[in-house]
């Protein structure tokens, strides 16, 4: 027998969800077009008005700003036919350095799109889908996504939860950031810490040239260097610190990354891992959160892992619980959790 309050709670859902889906391409457009921006800077506009100023079509334009207004984007002005971009929706679509701007988010849903003929093929064979071989648009919309992030919580909130590591850092320390991507982790340490030597490393040769080029627009090009290298054969030695973002889960060898992190550390150095944050059991990660993380997990993280050697494929929502086996497996003998965001937990590892 059929719940019919159910059944129409579930349409409801759907309605939802598949509203969301085609948000994707509409936010992105107005992402392109500066749309969001242009309403942001010079306030609300009529249709006519925003075409002038970005040079866009009205009628594409009229169909656009409608979508927004019923997305709860843009608020609308019957009155005045004027749409607004609202301070609170700003931060997620217009102010880049927003500790919630979201940009990136829709970049990465399209990219995940663009992998889905790659990982409907793997999930046939059992096989893996490499970095390298993933959606073009893959790379970049992964640093976007994660930029917010360390802009906003990295130096006054992530570094000073380890234990004496500012210290050494304003002295002058010696930090491998591994798995660094596009390097913005990388450049918002180096550009807060100039006593400090910093050297980015990822396995992907695209990402370390794009990361080379944001040291140089950012002025922090002689504390940083960016290296090609795995975490299982970095050359760095004697560090202070290494730090892992969102990165330890999508390797193939995480025992053997963490065995070679601990062969690189000082006596008294520490490692710092940002992993996303889940609970250690599947019940207990039922929500929303989990729900985008399992999602990327396996479009992404999984099938990443899946292509290198040993495959451990620990997904995005290993968990605490998995994450420390694996940490104290590679030679660590102390493992914390130092802080966490909704969205993240910063564990701490000593030798």
């Amino acid at each position: 027998m059929i719940n019919e309050a159910r059944l129409d709670q579930l349409i409801g859902q759907m309605l939802s969800d598949l509203g969301g889906a085609s948000s994707v391409a509409m936010v992105r457009i107005g992402d392109a077009l500066g749309l969001y921006k242009a309403l942001h800077a010079k306030g609300a506009m009529t249709a006519p008005e925003l075409a002038a100023a970005v040079g866009a079509d009205e009628r594409y334009l009229r169909e656009w700003l409608a979508n927004q207004a019923a997305s709860n984007y843009l608020s609308y002005d019957p009155v005045s036919r004027k749409f607004a971009l609202p301070e609170e929706q700003a931060m997620i679509f217009a102010v880049e350095d927003s500790p919630v701007y979201l940009l990136g988010g829709f970049d990465l849903m399209a990219a995940m799109l663009d992998n889905q003929a790659k990982v409907e093929a793997a999930f046939r064979t059992g096989g893996g889908v490499a970095w390298g071989d993933q959606a073009e648009c893959m790379f970049c919309a992964v640093a976007r996504f994660f930029r917010p992030g360390y802009h906003n919580n990295l130096i006054d909130s992530w570094l000073p939860a380890l234990d004496g590591a500012v210290e050494k850092l304003n002295r002058g320390a010696k930090v491998a950031d591994v798995g660094c991507g596009h390097g913005w982790s990388t450049v918002t340490m180096a550009k807060a810490f100039p006593n400090s030597q910093f050297i980015g490393y990822d396995f992907h040769p695209g990402s370390i040239e794009a990361a080379r080029k944001h040291a140089a627009s950012h002025g922090v090009a002689d504390n940083v260097l960016f290296e090609i290298g795995s975490a299982k054969d970095f050359g760095a030695t004697g560090l202070d610190l290494v730090t892992f973002f969102d990165c330890l889960h999508d390797m193939g060898d995480p025992v053997g990354a963490a065995g070679h992190v601990y062969r690189s550390l000082k006596k008294d150095g520490s490692w710092m891992i940002v992993e996303p944050m889940a609970a250690d059991s599947l019940e207990d990660n039922l929500n929303p959160v989990s729900r985008l993380y399992y999602a990327a997990s396996t479009m992404i993280c999984v099938p990443t892992s899946l292509s290198q050697e040993v495959g451990a494929a620990l997904g995005a929502q290993a968990g605490e619980a998995k994450l420390r086996e694996v940490i104290t497996a590679g030679g660590f003998s102390s493992v914390s959790r130092a802080t966490e965001t909704p969205f993240n937990m910063i564990l701490e590892a000593r030798p």
